[in-house]
């Protein structure tokens, strides 16, 4: 990732984050806990490099970037906890309920979700971006993260455990799951430069393949990588008896598929013209990774 965009989703997140100078101190802590982790920050660096991409100044994409960020983490938070996933280590650190318990982290999820929609609506991004682009972002991440998106696919995942699930439905609960969040981003670049449908319509095709093919990387380095490498624990689907992408196509295929999405995301950059290079190599880059 552009390292001036990290350090810029950065500071604006922790600066978003209530005082921890209060009664529920306990609460900010376990926010920042979780927001502190790091990762590699894929999301918010896609709204300001979109954002760049339609010429706008990456300033009016912080505030998307970091709602996006928000309701990311809050996922994690919530994945991790004994009635989801139950992993006890989150990006190479104890997750948040280890740390926090189970109350709190919950509580802390919720408070980062109720954040980055307070973050979206509010007078000053109002301000920098305007009404119209304010309304229609906070409607297009509503719709992504909720029932019919990341939170949908989450209920999939759950109720696939323990039975063979066809390809059909794995990639509709990765979709929504794992995509939609990553589509959302990139709309939300254009939609804060205040961009024309084509390229808003180019960019959700763009996050739609990146978001796939990073689920089927995911997949990959569950039976192939190390607690270690990964930062959190390898096999956990194999326990849950879930069926994945490599479960049920195998390894090499599963590359075949991610090589595919990625030269359609990469394809689907050229109706933006020049400029893209930086995106281009981004989705080469996740479908390379190795944690």
């Amino acid at each position: 990732m552009n390292n001036h965009n990290i350090s810029l989703i950065e500071k604006s997140l922790y600066d978003y984050l209530p005082s921890s100078d209060c009664k529920e101190k306990v609460l900010a802590q376990s926010m920042k806990y979780s927001l502190e982790a790091g990762g590699k920050r894929v999301r918010p660096s896609l709204v300001i490099e979109f954002a760049k991409l339609c010429r706008a100044d990456e300033k009016k994409a912080l505030p998307f970037a970091c709602a996006v960020e928000m309701v990311h983490t809050y996922s994690l938070i919530h994945d991790d906890l004994p009635c989801m996933d139950d992993d006890d280590l989150r990006r190479g650190k104890p997750s948040n309920h280890k740390v926090y318990g189970e109350d709190i982290a919950l509580l802390a999820g919720d408070a980062l979700l109720t954040l980055a929609f307070e973050i979206m609506s509010s007078d000053e991004t109002a301000a920098l971006i305007g009404d119209k682009a304010c309304r229609r972002g906070v409607n297009v991440l509503a719709n992504y993260a909720g029932a019919g998106g990341m939170v949908g696919g989450q209920v999939i995942d759950l109720i696939s455990e323990n039975q063979s699930a066809p390809v059909e439905v794995l990639r509709e609960m990765d979709y929504k799951k794992t995509a939609c969040l990553i589509k959302a981003s990139c709309e939300l670049g254009c939609i804060c430069a205040n961009a024309n449908e084509s390229l808003i319509s180019a960019a959700s095709r763009y996050g739609e393949c990146i978001g796939l093919a990073f689920q089927i990387v995911d997949d990959i380095l569950d039976v192939t990588s190390s607690d270690e490498e990964l930062g959190k624990p390898v096999g956990s689907d194999r326990q849950n008896s879930k069926s994945t992408y490599v479960s049920l196509l195998g390894v090499e295929k599963c590359r075949e598929l991610v090589n595919e999405l990625t030269n359609q995301a990469v394809n689907s950059l050229e109706t933006f013209g020049e400029g893209a290079q930086e995106l281009k190599e981004l989705a080469l880059r996740l479908a390379h990774r190795t944690k």
